[in-house]
């Protein structure tokens, strides 16, 4: 099994190039601007990572690379500010790269300069971290939280832990107000255009189209047609094709979150749902006010 996804990581680039080359008629690929879709975990990644293969047919890309660049490896360990720089550095020219990585001085500097469409997508704290409690104990078994959870007896403990984050017997997750600094910090950087989840599933079209609109800030003029190639990004947004897909809903949170989650929220996060505006007060932490 593992000589079989070797040798497809290993065609895979070549494969995607003999079909770009006869699609776009061409062997350079370096017109279009270097395109990087970014992500917060569990926020979406995998519908941002569609919506760039549609780039890929309707502008001359090569493909969108398979692996993300990541600031924590699969196996736990993180990786160091010269690796992941080398990493984005990396990326071909003519190919779509994606990944989670933080706004740090290296990342931003070099994603930044002109010339290039950035892509940074987050979500509603509150949604990913249902998402993340779901994914690690049910969906993916290398999880470096999946045993952990495994052994609290319930979601609401694991929830719990979640929102505060852990730190004992070698086993280390930050808090959610702590996973949403690199939020901030990107948000601040300019030629970046932050996405939430939530718009790209209530209003899509329109941020669909400010996405194109990005893209061609960099002086490219997209060749497809403004309908069609809306069209083509529309029809390739289909969650239930990636291997994560669980609901692709937006406040979920609610079916979740009991009167004491909300309290320790609260305390763990103080003003944050309000500063990403989620909320505009904290009536959100009354059962009954937040479902009127």
């Amino acid at each position: 099994m593992r000589l079989i996804q070797q040798a497809r990581k290993i065609l895979r680039p070549a494969g995607k190039t003999a079909q770009a080359i006869i699609r776009w008629k061409r062997f350079s690929f370096s017109e279009a601007p270097p395109i990087f879709g970014n992500s917060k975990p569990k926020s979406g990644s995998h519908l941002l990572l569609q919506i760039l293969n549609g780039f890929t047919q309707i502008m001359p890309y090569q493909y969108v690379d398979a692996e993300p660049v990541r600031t924590i490896e699969k196996n736990g360990r993180r990786k160091t500010n010269e690796e992941i720089l080398r990493d984005l550095q990396n990326l071909p020219k003519g190919v779509i790269g994606w990944g989670y990585v933080d706004a740090t001085k290296e990342n931003a500097s070099f994603l930044t300069e002109a010339g290039r469409a950035n892509f940074f997508m987050y979500r509603d704290p509150r949604d990913m971290l249902v998402s993340q409690v779901f994914f690690a104990t049910d969906m993916h078994e290398e999880h470096g939280m999946h045993k952990y959870y495994k052994s609290l007896p319930d979601f609401g403990a694991r929830l719990n832990i979640a929102i505060t984050g852990i730190d004992q017997n070698g086993l280390k997750m930050v808090s959610v107000k702590q996973r949403y600094e690199s939020v901030f910090q990107w948000l601040e950087q300019k030629n970046v255009m932050c996405l939430r989840f939530e718009d790209l599933i209530n209003n899509r079209d329109a941020t669909l189209n400010a996405m194109l609109n990005q893209v061609e800030k960099t002086g490219y003029k997209i060749p497809t047609p403004r309908e069609k190639a809306l069209s083509t990004l529309v029809d390739a947004i289909q969650p239930k094709k990636s291997h994560t897909f669980r609901s692709g809903k937006t406040g979920g949170w609610r079916e979740y979150f009991t009167d004491e989650h909300r309290k320790l929220f609260n305390d763990v996060t103080g003003d944050l749902i309000i500063r990403l505006g989620y909320e505009k007060n904290n009536d959100w932490l009354d059962t009954k006010r937040s479902k009127q």
